[in-house]
Formats: C-alpha cells, sequence, structure tokens
C-alpha cells in the first residue's frame, strides 16, 4: 500500500480495541434468552469463518466461538445450519481460515481458490503432486460419488496395508481431499467427524451454484472487505490472514477499495503499520462483555494483532511436550471488561461428569473480585452448556484459590 496515502481516521488503543470487540459480535448487550436459529446465521455472517479443528478436548472448536458471544445455545442450530439434508443450507466447509465452516453467500468468492487448488496452487505439496500423478485414482472417486451419492473416505478405500505418510490417508482420501480442494465435491455432512462428500449441486442451494462467476480481483476484494468488517480495524496482514488470501492480491485489492471508497485509512495509537477500517465506524464507548474464548476464536487467532490490541501473547501448547508448557494443553483466554485478563486451562472430562480446571492463570494486573467472580459464572455457565455437572478446581496456583473463594461466594458448587 503506498505510504502517501493520507490517514482518514485516527483511533486511540482504546478505541480500537472496542471497535474489534463490537465488529466480531461482542456487543455487551443482553443475550437473548431464547437461542434461534437466526441468531446463530446471523453471527456467523457477520464472522465470516469458524475454524474447523479436531481436538476435542473440551468441544470442537467451531461451536466454541457462538457459545462465547450467544451463550446457552443449542449446538444442533449449527449442525443444521452446516449438514442439514437438503439444499436450504446456510454454511459450507471449505478453507477459509484453515478448514473452515463459512455462510453459503461466500461460495462464489472461493471459486477462484478451488480453480487455483486444480491447478496445484494453494494448496500443500503432497495433496498437488498426488492431483497430477493420480488422475486415474481421481476420477473413479469422482464418479463413485456420482453414482452412490454421500460417501466417506472409508467406504471407498480399497488398501490392504497402512499407507504411511499424511496421517495414513488412503488414496481415495487423497483423491477426496483433492476434488474438495478443487471444488469438485463438497461436504454433505459428517459421520461423527468424518467427512461426507457429495457434489456441490446435491448440497448448496441453487442460487449459489448458479451464480454468475466473478473474476479473482473482484472476488478478492469481496474477501478482504468482509474481513475489515468483522475485524473492524485491522492492518493489511491482519486483514488477509482471515482468510489466508496472499499478499500482493490483498495488497492491490485493499488499493482499489480506498480508490473506491469503501475502506478508510487509519492510524491506530502504537500501531507502526498502517491500518484499515470501514467509513462508517461507530466506536462503543465500552463493551462490558466477559467470555471464555476458543484457542481459534476469530478475535485472537492473528496472535501479532492480538498482542496489539490487548497486549497479550498467546501461543498452542497443544503440541509442546508436557513438561515444556508454560500454561496448559487446552488453554482458553478469559475475556473480561474489554482485557484478556486470564488464561484457563480446561477439560471436559465426559466420562467423570465434570468440567476441569487444571490451571488459572492471571494476567497483569490480575482480575479484581468481581473479575472472579465472572469467571467463577462462565466456568458454571461453560459446564452446564456441556452437560457436565460438576467443575473440578484443579490447580494449586493462587488464583485458584481465589477462584475456589468466588464459587463459595456465588452459591456455586466445585469439587
Amino acid at each position: 500500500m503506498p505510504a502517501e496515502l493520507p490517514i482518514q481516521q485516527k483511533l486511540s488503543i482504546k478505541q480500537a480495541r472496542r471497535l474489534a470487540l463490537a465488529a466480531q459480535g461482542f456487543n455487551g448487550r443482553q443475550r437473548p434468552a431464547t437461542i434461534k436459529a437466526s441468531h446463530v446465521t446471523q453471527l456467523i455472517e457477520r464472522l465470516g469463518v469458524l475454524q474447523i479443528d479436531s481436538v476435542n478436548a473440551l468441544v470442537r472448536s467451531h461451536y466454541l466461538p457462538l457459545y462465547s458471544r450467544l451463550g446457552n445455545y443449542p449446538q444442533k442450530l449449527l449442525d443444521d445450519a452446516a449438514w442439514s439434508q437438503g439444499r436450504q443450507r446456510k454454511l459450507f466447509e471449505y478453507w477459509g481460515h484453515e478448514a473452515s465452516l463459512l455462510p453459503v453467500d461466500l461460495y462464489p468468492l472461493m471459486r477462484w481458490r478451488m480453480q487455483h487448488a486444480a491447478q496445484g496452487e494453494g494448496i500443500y505439496q503432497q495433496l498437488a503432486s498426488f492431483g497430477r500423478e493420480q488422475q486415474p485414482t481421481i476420477a473413479r472417486v469422482l464418479q463413485a460419488v456420482r453414482d452412490q451419492g454421500a460417501l466417506g473416505a472409508g467406504s471407498l478405500s480399497t488398501r490392504q496395508e497402512r499407507a504411511g505418510p499424511w496421517w495414513d490417508w488412503s488414496a481415495e482420501k487423497l483423491a477426496l481431499e483433492w476434488l474438495f480442494a478443487a471444488g469438485e465435491v463438497t461436504v454433505a455432512g459428517r459421520r461423527g467427524f468424518e467427512r461426507l462428500y457429495d457434489l456441490p449441486e446435491r448440497v448448496l442451494p441453487d442460487a449459489i451454484i448458479q451464480h454468475p462467476e466473478l473474476d479473482e480481483g473482484q472476488a478478492q476484494r469481496g474477501l478482504l472487505l468482509h474481513a475489515v468488517g468483522a475485524l473492524g480495524v485491522g492492518t493489511e496482514k491482519d486483514i488477509r490472514d482471515y482468510f489466508r488470501q496472499d499478499p500482493a492480491p490483498a495488497r492491490a485489492g485493499l488499493a482499489a477499495l480506498v480508490e473506491e471508497g469503501r475502506i478508510n485509512v487509519v492510524q491506530v495509537q502504537g500501531w507502526k503499520q498502517t491500518a484499515y477500517a470501514l467509513p462508517e465506524l461507530s466506536v462503543p464507548r465500552k463493551v462490558a462483555t466477559s467470555a471464555l474464548l476458543s484457542p481459534f476464536d476469530s478475535l485472537i487467532w492473528e496472535r501479532a494483532r492480538t498482542e496489539r490490541l490487548f497486549d497479550f501473547h498467546y501461543r498452542l501448547e497443544i503440541y509442546t511436550p508436557a513438561h515444556k508448557r508454560v500454561y496448559g494443553y487446552y488453554v482458553l483466554p478469559f475475556l473480561y471488561n474489554e482485557r484478556i485478563a486470564a488464561r484457563i486451562d480446561l477439560r471436559a472430562e465426559r466420562a467423570a461428569g465434570r468440567l476441569a480446571v487444571h490451571a488459572v492463570h492471571e494476567e497483569q494486573p490480575g482480575l479484581d473480585e468481581e473479575g472472579m467472580h465472572a469467571l467463577a459464572l462462565n466456568l458454571r455457565q461453560l459446564a452446564n452448556w456441556l452437560g457436565l455437572p460438576d467443575v473440578l478446581i484443579n490447580c494449586q496456583r493462587a488464583s485458584a484459590a481465589r477462584l475456589r473463594e468466588a464459587f463459595v461466594a456465588s452459591g456455586f458448587d466445585h469439587l
């Protein structure tokens, strides 16, 4: 982006933080007493993407961002929006920000990525090689999907022994993943966590399938514009990371959007990089809310932006050896009144019927009494949502002792 572009607005770091929280669906308002399907779809349309991850230490990650914003919603509402039978579904699976659920209206904006994938671009090298070398297998698998309908890889595999690398994927699974990346199949549903693949025209609404083709530049600008709206304010890297767009087309797209007056150039206090926001900025006076956040929540997944916005350094330790972990295996940041005020290592111990709190770490300057009570309430409500009767505070830190006191003062049972 040319450095000479004039700054159109200046934001303090508090304003940027509030703008980001509001854009991400944290508005501090009272949550609806009854969560309806429309609440779920409207929120996902605002966010644009829910990241999917296989780790199930607490709950599958795509369910958590909605819970953080809506509270006690039925998970079936998300399942129906994403994988309902019939072609009235609201979401589709694709590579948005990693493996993701996205609103169906964004499907036309992803076709260029599918076309690139079919040419072996923008996908894992091993998958690209498979696409070049195994077209007969791919054609056979695609024909099986045409003939038989929604299929999982397990029902197609003919191998008699382990395949080796790539998570021990069979040739049929690789073929399905290549077809999925290329847009030749889409996810019709899931059996457990296993994807079931079918033809897009048998899964998605007719209006989406028949949508006129967009040129790549138009589609990329559409994704950038959606990302700016979902982030509230962000640098070029923040914005292109939202849908994992490449630097060169993102810079060109942002320049075009600025020239068209669809986004503004803004300066955020303390940020070295130029930032961008929608012209019609509405910064809340405050965002009084508290929530436990998924490690894969779109508010915090760009870690450098999280540090700039919240002065919060966050890294996943799932794949770190246990003896080298600093905070824990599955750590949820705790958002409290515009700060990320703590991080909590949690596990759903389903067989024992309890939510286990394995570590409580406060961030400077710590949680006041009201904040600790808010954390206790969030943990009790999370356990209720997960159908877990008990909360086990399995931590010997001073912060955990304060949390136990907050549980008692709030009248909540704990183990």
